[in-house]
């Protein structure tokens, strides 16, 4: 297994380019089964979860070819649905979460589909229901195996419908579109999530004739068409990581500037960070983050403490705070931290307080952070990434530390950041790739 020898404590400076979105790309990868036609799609980023959907889905008999870095061809014409039975597709899916999301178009254009239950971050319990209650809503039919950990899914003709769901749902969301967009009549979807990532794959599914309406909002409305043809699709740059990249700034006081970042699709991204205390400077289309000796965390108007919680968007993705969780802990002052989705997700934290930050855990979901300033040095640790994103929280605090520290299982990083270490050398950071 690889780890991350990180030496901390010192400045970085220069440009750094977000790659294109994962949560995006995984979904865009998926909705290409839906036609046999050749679909182009670019700035796709070079990350383990992504090159893995894309290893599975030429076992499926997918045409892929690179047409350049970033820019690849997706042709589903001969689609081998014969592979879902093999041990070889149970053992690939089943690691990678973003596989459920080949249920839709395989159940869409094909009549059914194989699922094992999927793997992905250790970050508490992520149901499937929202995917599957709506899925069957459209008439298809669903079976667990409890003793294979297999779902098998039929369905003889989809049909349009009105349905509510439980929860709004990223993934749940565009599972259930990416299925409808082939069933006969029309499929109401109200509670739907309007993240970025959703708002593409609509563009997405209606440049390739698809009929869909309310992108952005919370009800979609999507009128059935018997097939859809070819496109060409670019990714949007990952907003997750330009939220930590500002946060790697502010915690190492180092001058970088953002490029390419997507701005007008951040949302509240921005303004959360200059609660902390961060200065922010959008010049164009890049984000500029001069360097600061210290940064204070705002309070609210009333003088209480500051909350920051996650919500369905246009509120904060949940994918980010962890990293502002490690930046609060250098900042001036105290910020409830309230993570309502996993209850796993901020256990990462025990290894913070090894490194000397001032944090109590109030339970799964909450964690108060008082930040100490300037004046405070994390201390070197030795310490294991659990997830993608605790990943890159440590990798964080380990940059502000004070002398040498190692993460382990980073393959949990690749799978959400591109190049990481060789990205960050380029700004001057001291971090080497071992065995």
């Amino acid at each position: 297994m690889s780890a991350f020898e990180i030496e901390g404590g010192h400045r970085l400076h220069g440009e750094i380019q977000a790659q294109g979105a994962k949560n995006e790309a995984l979904q865009i990868l998926c909705a290409t089964l839906l036609t046999k036609d050749k679909v182009v799609v670019r700035n796709l980023p070079n990350i383990l979860d992504v090159n893995n959907l894309i290893s599975l889905m030429e076992d499926l008999g997918v045409k892929v070819e690179k047409l350049e870095k970033g820019s690849f061809s997706f042709e589903a014409s001969d689609v081998d649905m014969d592979y879902l039975n093999t041990e070889d597709f149970f053992k690939k899916s089943a690691s990678l979460r973003g596989s459920v999301m080949l249920v839709g178009p395989m159940v869409a254009r094909f009549g059914k589909a194989i699922i094992p239950k999927p793997g992905g971050d250790k970050i508490g319990r992520r149901r499937l229901d929202t995917h599957f209650e709506g899925i069957h809503k459209l008439g298809a039919s669903f079976q667990y195996n409890a003793d294979m950990q297999r779902y098998d899914i039929q369905a003889k003709g989809l049909k349009g419908c009105y349905m509510l769901l439980d929860e709004a749902s990223v993934t749940g969301t565009a599972n259930i579109v990416m299925a409808a967009v082939l069933a006969e009549g029309r499929t109401t979807i109200y509670n739907a999530a309007c993240e970025p990532y959703l708002q593409q794959l609509c563009t997405m599914l209606n440049n390739m004739g698809a009929k869909i309406s309310g992108i952005g909002s919370n009800l979609l409305t999507i009128d059935g068409v018997k097939e859809l043809h070819g496109c060409e699709h670019t990714i949007l740059p990952d907003m997750i990581e330009v939220g930590s990249f500002i946060g790697l700034a502010a915690m190492t006081g180092s001058e970088i500037t953002i490029k390419n970042t997507g701005y007008d699709h951040l949302g509240i991204i921005p303004q959360i960070f200059k609660r902390l205390g961060i200065k922010i400077e959008r010049q164009g289309d890049d984000i500029y983050i001069p360097p600061q000796d210290s940064y204070t965390i705002e309070s609210f108007i009333d003088g209480s403490i500051m909350t920051i919680a996650d919500a369905p968007w246009p509120g904060l993705t949940p994918d980010l705070l962890s990293v502002i969780l490690v930046v609060a802990a250098k900042a001036k002052g105290s910020v409830l931290i309230h993570q309502k989705m996993f209850e796993s997700r901020l256990f990462f934290v025990d290894k913070l307080i090894d490194m000397g930050a001032q944090i109590i855990l109030c339970d799964p979901h909450r964690a108060t952070v008082i930040g100490l300033g300037e004046n405070f040095k994390l201390r070197p640790a030795r310490m294991s990434s659990p997830d993608i994103r605790a990943g890159i929280a440590l990798l964080i605090a380990a940059l502000c530390a004070d002398g040498t520290s190692v993460i382990e299982n980073i393959n949990q990083i690749d799978r959400g950041y591109e190049d990481i270490d060789g990205r960050l050398r380029s700004l001057g950071a001291r971090i080497k790739r071992i065995e």
